[in-house]
């Protein structure tokens, strides 16, 4: 069950996306993760300095908290974002299964400095076949090998 918020966790989260602008390294997004009052990881976006476009502080704090904990859930664990998260990066939220979002300025206040998710929501409510990039499934007999030896191995682990 969530805790109640705590503003300190977002204003550190805020800080360190400015920081972050201000060095260079990134946009301004930044990301805690907190479990049991303990923050776990903190990260800030680095798309520009790492040239990875999933290098957004979401999921860089998510990868750090993983490798402190050891694991790949993030049960019982809570994110301060300093922006609502993009589609991405709210989607990384979920299969980490964190307990709780807090974020501090909206898609709106992003999309007025010039980061606007709004065309990846129209994206993912199109068909398919509309969608601006082309996505045609070939192979499908092939690839379903992959997930048949999934099914058969008796001692994985499930996600």
């Amino acid at each position: 069950m969530p805790h109640e918020p705590n503003p300190d966790y977002l204003r550190r989260a805020v800080e360190l996306a400015r920081q972050n602008v201000l060095a260079g390294t990134g946009g301004p997004f930044a990301a805690l993760i907190v479990r049991n009052g303990e923050v776990i990881a903190e990260a800030a976006n680095s798309v520009t300095s790492t040239n990875d476009p999933t290098a957004h502080g979401e999921v860089n704090a998510i990868r750090k908290a993983c490798a402190a904990l050891g694991t790949f859930s993030l049960e019982g664990c809570e994110i301060y974002s300093s922006c609502e998260p993009c589609p991405m990066c709210l989607a990384a939220i979920y299969w980490a299964r964190l307990e709780a979002l807090y974020y501090g300025s909206s898609q709106q206040d992003a999309a007025k400095a010039g980061f606007d998710d709004a065309f990846l929501y129209e994206e993912f409510r199109k068909a398919t076949a509309e969608r601006s990039i082309p996505a045609t499934q070939i192979l499908q007999e092939d690839a379903w090998e992959a997930f048949a030896t999934w099914i058969a191995v008796p001692d994985k682990i499930d996600y």
